[in-house]
């Protein structure tokens, strides 16, 4: 249908994957699984459930009759009644023990758990990915000098494979946060409408220890360890998981940006470029153009992350007592929008860290532009060694810089500081001795060393922790 509004994220961005476990089908057989979870656990606790009827909910499980249940919330106007008149109406028999006990948060909020599980878990392999691309770039160019940046004005040089070793070593701070988010993530198990658990104190005749039971198993069969269920909470859990379960998407969104941004400003500079494929337009205007697009809808995807991070933070201050429903319609839309986003982000920065396209001609040159004055510091203790005075010569290089410096941006000319120098009786150096100290790798400190240092000892146990994240075949980008 090309007459109805559809979500960029969906049609342009997301990955199938994320799609998929965001996607109706996930969610309502997530759904029945619990439903089943319940009825076996109940069932192994004693209550009069037969094999017969959770036989006959498993074999419906997957075949979500949508017509009936759109239909039955037109006229319910609740969501989970919907779908257990529409489950019951495939299993009649085990109708009469469907959802026994539960409110709709048992389904609800535990399947919002089991999603943000899994799709944590799918970037968590995609961030491994985009942490592998950038350390095979990093260590093809940790010694190949470039101009570093401080306010954007040329400073000291640095490397091509250390400014790499910037971006990754943010993404490990957010690989760490998303393990950490991963690791404590709860179900809310069943608690009743308010928390209290009494609809199955009820049911177990009084028994409390069926009841932390119940919990357990139902937790052991959703692929949680037993004791992952909230311990205490009202009819849902607290939104604060999904507060900070979205600031990890956010701290994602903020290294991609930071890395894309960087990006552009080298592409600007013709230094290091993202993939621009064969046949790919940069501008339905300028033939000429190669736009860094991907890199652009990075930053344009990160700021949308970084801005949906607030949703849930107000949503999680905002709720009243042991529940209030005003946060389901803004939940359903900035959580699965947020994965979403984010997935689309790391497709897209794994596509472009891959296939990095650097130019050492370019940087070479930005690098001899800059070396002269960079190079002074070494030129005036050679001079010194030789007798020379310090302050009079620092003050003499200072007016050389300025006269230099001045014919570069005044003149558009070449920086001949060197020159100026080596013809200054003052300084004694030949010129020979003075053009010695032109050697970029003189002045790039312990930049190739620290990048294999990092990359042995703080990406290489990642990547060795998550094998099976190394064995897809690359990210794919729609548009």
């Amino acid at each position: 249908m090309k007459d109805t509004y559809e979500s960029p994220l969906a049609s342009r961005y997301a990955s199938r994957e994320m799609l998929y476990i965001f996607s109706p089908d996930k969610k309502f057989t997530t759904w029945r699984r619990l439903w089943i979870a319940l009825a076996r656990a109940e069932k192994e606790l004693g209550l009069p459930i037969t094999q017969g009827q959770i036989d006959e909910l498993e074999r419906e499980k997957d075949h979500i009759n949508y017509d009936l249940a759109q239909e039955k919330e037109r006229e319910l106007r609740h969501d989970v009644m919907a779908h257990i008149h529409a489950y019951g109406a495939q299993c009649p028999s085990a109708m009469p023990i469907l959802h026994l006990g539960a409110t709709s948060c048992y389904v609800g909020d535990n399947t919002d758990i089991i999603l943000m599980k899994e799709g944590l878990t799918l970037l968590r392999d995609k961030l491994v990915r985009v942490l592998a691309a950038l350390g095979r770039f990093a260590r093809q160019y940790k010694a190949m000098p470039t101009l570093g940046y401080t306010h954007y004005q040329a400073a000291q040089l640095v490397t091509v494979g250390k400014r790499a070793t910037l971006w990754m070593y943010e993404l490990l701070q957010d690989l760490e946060e998303l393990e950490y988010r991963l690791s404590h993530l709860r179900l809310l198990g069943c608690k009743g409408t308010t928390g209290t658990q009494a609809s199955f104190l009820e049911l177990f005749e009084g028994d409390q220890e069926k009841v932390w039971q119940l919990d357990r198993r139902i937790a052991r069969e959703m692929g949680f360890a037993p004791d992952q269920v909230q311990p205490v909470s009202g009819q849902t859990y607290t939104r604060k998981v999904d507060a900070a379960v979205l600031s990890t998407l956010a701290g994602i969104a903020q290294s991609a940006h930071k890395f894309a941004t960087d990006l552009r400003l080298l592409c600007h500079m013709k230094e290091v470029e993202e993939p621009f494929e064969a046949h790919q337009v940069g501008s339905s205007a300028m033939p000429y153009k190669r736009n860094p697009m991907r890199s652009e809808r990075i930053c344009a995807l990160a700021r949308y992350v970084i801005a949906d991070g607030l949703n849930p933070a107000m949503t999680a201050c905002l709720q009243w007592f042991e529940r209030t429903l005003d946060d389901s319609a803004n939940k359903r839309i900035a959580v699965s929008e947020a994965f979403l986003a984010t997935d689309a982000i790391l497709n897209l920065y794994e596509n472009v860290a891959a296939n990095l396209v650097v130019h050492p001609k370019v940087i070479e040159k930005h690098v001899l532009e800059e070396l002269p004055f960079m190079a002074t510091e070494n030129i005036l203790m050679d001079a010194v060694k030789r007798g020379g005075d310090r302050q009079a010569l620092h003050e003499r290089i200072r007016t050389h810089a300025l006269a230099a410096g001045q014919r570069v941006k005044g003149e558009g000319k070449d920086n001949d500081l060197l020159e100026r120098i080596a013809a200054d009786p003052a300084f004694g150096l030949s010129r020979q001795e003075v053009f010695r100290h032109l050697d970029p790798a003189a002045y790039i400190g312990c930049c190739p060393q620290q990048v294999e240092r990092f990359l042995d000892q703080q990406v290489r146990p990642v990547l060795d922790r998550y094998p099976d994240a190394l064995q897809g075949t690359g990210a794919e980008i729609t548009v």
